[in-house]
């Protein structure tokens, strides 16, 4: 178990940035949706953009976070919301899942105990299917992580919460060290309204 997560550790240290697509469906409010997203990380900067293609409400909208802030920009209202990483931590589900250390599963995992539910074999990579639940937030939400020897990365995630899967999420079109810069990751639109929380 700890091999694995050593593995994913390494492989992503040894990435300067990373860009992957998160798709499939997520229970938001009660009634199940459509998610697209990609994502795009500097993981040593700490430094992580997401752009919404879809659910609806969401699409065109840019979450961009660093370790001190989190900036989200809406494009119905062209408005940019600014909020202390420490005051969305606060406000976040999910153990306040930190959105900077999506792309660093070791780090990510060590708030968490972690168990290795099943080993499959897909396209002669061996996938295994790791289940976290976090230390210290009494709770029994759960994230569920499919980690492929192929490059040591995520294929799927799953957030299980109340004994139902709220979330259950594919990760394709993984890229790493494609070039990415902090500016470029931090980049919103200039005429945006910008609304400090």
């Amino acid at each position: 178990m700890q091999d694995i997560l050593n593995r994913v550790d390494a492989a992503q240290k040894a990435a300067r940035d990373v860009t992957f697509r998160l798709s499939g469906s997520a229970t938001l409010e009660s009634s199940p949706q459509k998610i697209d997203l990609t994502v795009k990380s500097i993981p040593a900067q700490g430094v992580a953009r997401l752009q919404f293609a879809a659910p609806d409400a969401l699409a065109d909208n840019i979450v961009v976070a660093d370790r001190n802030e989190i900036r989200q920009y809406l494009f119905l209202t062209n408005q940019v919301t600014v909020t202390p990483v420490k005051k969305a931590a606060e406000s976040a589900g999910f153990g306040g899942l930190d959105f900077t250390q999506l792309t660093n599963a070791a780090t990510l995992l060590s708030q968490y105990n972690v168990r290795l539910l099943s080993t499959a074999t897909i396209s002669g990579k061996k996938v295994y299917q790791l289940e976290a639940t976090p230390k210290n937030a009494g709770t029994t939400d759960r994230a569920r992580v499919w980690i492929t020897e192929a490059g040591w990365r995520p294929t799927r995630v799953q957030l299980v919460g109340g004994g139902k899967v709220l979330a259950d999420l594919t990760v394709s079109n993984y890229k790493v060290n494609s070039g990415l810069t902090v500016a470029g990751l931090k980049t919103l639109p200039k005429d945006a309204q910008v609304i400090r929380q």
